[in-house]
């Protein structure tokens, strides 16, 4: 147990309380449990929010593994209420937010990297499989997304009329399916492939080109279209 369970923030030494050592020093000073007790604020009857913190990231095994929860999962740990829990939530769908900001306002998809730097913050960490499509221009300008289905761990089921049914109400003038592969296996399936034909030969009956199809696992990504597979 940690030497100061059972002692608040303001008990130890200045040096040590989160807040002031991040006043004085700068919060790349501090540590993934230092940080989190500043968004927690308080702890719980017999143990501080340092404690309380470190128990948050020890449950989960990692502050990525944590960074993957929903606010419910928060809650099973001891001086975790909802407020707190949202909170959490909220900071880390934050932080991917800004990876996708760092795009710019206007995302021109004219690579495979480009797609997959906007995606894989939504969809690394993801326990399940969805399937995405985005919306392009004629100068390939990013006009929107939709989450076309979710699933299970290992398959999601697409329809292609709903796809191309979707791209005409955003206007769109060609569009990429992206999905994920919450295994990490980076390698597309027959099953990729055959739905991948499929909506592209439905994009060419409608004039609206599927340009191409990126498979997301962590933080890695493969292109049908790079691959020759469209």
């Amino acid at each position: 147990m940690h030497k100061f369970v059972g002692r608040s923030v303001r008990e130890m030494p200045v040096t040590e309380q989160p807040r002031e050592k991040l006043l004085t020093y700068g919060a790349e000073t501090l540590s993934e449990a230092e940080l989190i007790a500043i968004l927690l604020r308080t702890g719980s009857k017999g143990f501080n929010v340092l404690d309380t913190s470190r128990a948050l990231i020890a449950h989960f095994g990692s502050l990525r593994q944590l960074s993957k929860q929903s606010w419910q999962s928060m809650k099973v740990i001891p001086g975790i209420a909802k407020v707190k829990a949202i909170t959490l939530e909220s900071v880390f769908e934050l932080s991917r937010r800004v990876q996708v900001a760092s795009l710019g306002e206007e995302v021109i998809m004219i690579t495979p990297e480009i797609a997959a730097a906007y995606f894989i913050p939504k969809l690394r960490d993801l326990s399940h499989e969805e399937f995405y499509v985005a919306f392009l221009n004629n100068s390939k300008r990013l006009l929107g997304i939709k989450k076309i289905s979710s699933g299970g761990s290992t398959s999601t089921i697409v329809e292609p009329a709903e796809v191309m049914r979707q791209a005409i109400l955003n206007q769109a003038n060609s569009i990429i399916l992206v999905h994920n592969h919450p295994s990490g296996y980076l390698k597309e399936s027959k099953a990729d492939i055959m739905l991948t034909k499929r909506l592209a030969e439905s994009g060419k009956l409608l004039n609206i080109p599927v340009i191409d199809h990126i498979i997301i696992a962590g933080n890695d990504f493969i292109s049908l279209k790079s691959k020759n597979l469209m």
